[in-house]
């Protein structure tokens, strides 16, 4: 991590030795400290990144117990040699995708997903890598995200316009448009391909 980053991390440390204490602390007087250390860290959060203070503790602060990373899937669906990749409302590119829902598993949350952006039923064929975003994407968030990249396979469906996405489209490895890198990018596309080529793919992570 870039030295410039470093205050990210004691920030999202300083939240989550909090938000534990808060959690499992039953001393008032205590409470209150892990509520300062909170308000602390949300403060450094706010003042490097200029977000206002209340939005911060509404996105940062709000989340209970102890503190664990995010789910995002991502799923790499393959036609002729092309990965498909759904059109975004700002002019990026991505594989569809995005947060679990605490009620339903990683593979029905990225079949859900395809359906949503990309109008398509898939299957999920395997996992190709379980990675820490922080390791792979920009910008650094001020939570842990776990990133687990699917490959799947169409079985029906076609597009249907929605809020999220405008369309999507197949593309070579060397004609990749502009991606949304917060959500995936050059890396990342070429690992997928790398697993669609390969006879044996062993699941990435780290």
């Amino acid at each position: 991590m870039e030295k410039n980053e470093k205050w990210l991390q004691w920030a999202v440390e300083l939240q989550s030795i909090a938000q534990a204490g808060l959690f499992f602390e039953k001393n008032p007087f205590q409470m209150e400290r892990y509520e300062r250390i909170r308000e602390i860290s949300a403060e450094m959060l706010s003042c490097q990144s200029e977000i206002p203070l209340e939005k911060v503790k509404d996105i940062f602060c709000s989340d209970v117990g102890y503190q664990t990373p995010k789910i995002d899937t991502r799923a790499a669906i393959f036609r002729d040699g092309k990965i498909l990749l759904v059109h975004e409302a700002n002019d990026t590119w991505s594989l569809p995708g995005g947060w679990v829902d605490v009620h339903i598993s990683v593979e029905e949350n990225t079949i859900k997903e395809v359906k949503e952006e990309a109008g398509l039923d898939v299957c999920v064929k395997r996992i190709i890598a379980v990675q820490d975003r922080e390791k792979h994407n920009l910008p650094i968030y001020a939570y842990k995200v776990c990133k687990i990249f699917m490959q799947c396979e169409v079985i029906g469906g076609e597009f249907v316009p929605n809020l999220e996405t405008t369309g999507f489209d197949y593309f070579g490895v060397d004609e990749l448009p502009c991606l949304a890198e917060e959500k995936n990018n050059r890396e990342q596309i070429e690992m997928c391909f790398r697993a669609m080529r390969a006879e044996a793919w062993e699941a990435l992570f780290d």
